[in-house]
């Protein structure tokens, strides 16, 4: 029989829906983090009836016990940037299948240069970026790109409205925004350069042309990896980065002064007042949030592929996406290996196709 599954940072506001989804599934888990007090607190919240481990990540044979009997482990602690690669090498060590829900786009990469060869060595997968950020767009973009390969350029956008961030989502967000960021150009990752200052992406109905800016996502680390593309382009709709509508087209002007200013001690201040906000968004409040994910595949030959997923309540969506991955891959039957992207680690349509019972729809277009 295949172990439990354990959730690392349990007692966070994503680990308790983590914890949620685990319980109305049925599926056997363990509640794991820092705190062995809060860990109790967030099972009885999630009226679960989980063992509780308590182990910091930088106790390398604390983590290992907490994970030695384990299927597969869902990281939910984060910025990953500072606390996620002990867990994942923790969980190749102990020959523990990995999921994250890490938005951080180079710690992805660090994932995948460091513990790419290992995992494959001890048959394990490890999947970073398994949440709304990046489930949705590695996948849509993968099926977008079937039968249009080799692409000169795959472009990703993104339009979110609504949205409210946890702590953990600004902590992580502050991680990005500081710059360090990569780019797929050319068949290469290179480091990013400012990207557009004046760009706009066609949206469909009811959004429309919208302004954008680049976004450091996870698409410009998976993507490449299962699709046979020169370039990646990674784009968001700035409104989720205006205070105002009226003042969204000026965002991307704004972004180097932001990047300098969070290289200095104000990022600790920053730090310091996130803390002081609530945990996270309401229940109501999460299920307000709408994306929209585009993905258009442009082939060598002129012709093009499109796909579109559409969705709400980003950090729902996120626990049932990596509940259902840690289920897939805790099955005996599962046989992939290596550090992978989403449409790596799983079939996409299937894997979409299930998410559509949680709100999520898509379609695919485009064609000679």
């Amino acid at each position: 029989m295949p172990g439990p599954i354990a959730v690392y940072g349990a007692s966070g506001y994503t680990g308790k829906l983590v914890l949620r989804e685990l319980v109305r599934r049925g599926l056997d888990h363990v509640a794991a983090g820092r705190s062995a007090s809060r860990l109790r607190e967030a099972v009885d919240e999630a009226g679960s009836d989980a063992p509780v481990r308590a182990a910091a990540v930088d106790d390398r044979d604390a983590m290992r016990h907490v994970l030695g009997d384990c299927a597969a482990v869902i990281n939910c602690a984060g910025p990953f940037t500072f606390f996620g690669e002990p867990v994942a090498r923790a969980a190749v060590e102990t020959g523990t299948h990995y999921v994250d829900t890490t938005g951080e786009q180079p710690y992805m990469q660090r994932i995948f240069e460091r513990l790419g060869e290992p995992a494959r060595a001890a048959e394990v997968a490890v999947v970073p970026g398994m949440g709304f950020d990046y489930v949705p767009g590695d996948l849509i973009a993968h099926l977008a790109a079937e039968g249009h390969e080799p692409l000169r350029e795959l472009v990703v956008a993104y339009s979110v409205s609504g949205f409210g961030a946890t702590r953990g989502t600004l902590h992580s967000g502050l991680e990005m925004m500081k710059g360090g960021d990569i780019a797929y150009r050319d068949g290469q990752w290179v480091p990013a350069s400012g990207g557009p200052r004046r760009a706009s992406f066609s949206f469909p109905a009811p959004i429309g042309r919208r302004p954008v800016m680049k976004y450091p996502s996870g698409e410009i680390v998976t993507v490449p990896r299962h699709v046979d593309t020169k370039n990646v382009v990674a784009l968001i709709d700035t409104r989720v980065a205006a205070p105002h509508p009226a003042v969204a087209p000026l965002v991307p002007f704004t972004t180097p002064a932001l990047e300098l200013t969070l290289k200095t001690p104000v990022r600790a201040l920053l730090d310091v007042a996130i803390d002081r906000l609530p945990e996270g968004p309401s229940e109501e409040d999460r299920r307000a949030a709408q994306f929209t994910i585009v993905a258009v595949a442009r082939a060598e030959d002129g012709r093009e592929g499109a796909g579109v997923v559409r969705g709400s309540d980003v950090y729902g969506l996120t626990a049932v996406s990596v509940v259902h991955g840690a289920e897939l891959m805790a099955g005996e039957r599962y046989d992939r290996a290596g550090v992978l992207a989403p449409a790596s680690a799983f079939d996409a349509r299937q894997f979409l196709n299930y998410l559509g019972d949680h709100g999520v729809t898509y379609e695919l277009g485009g064609g000679p």
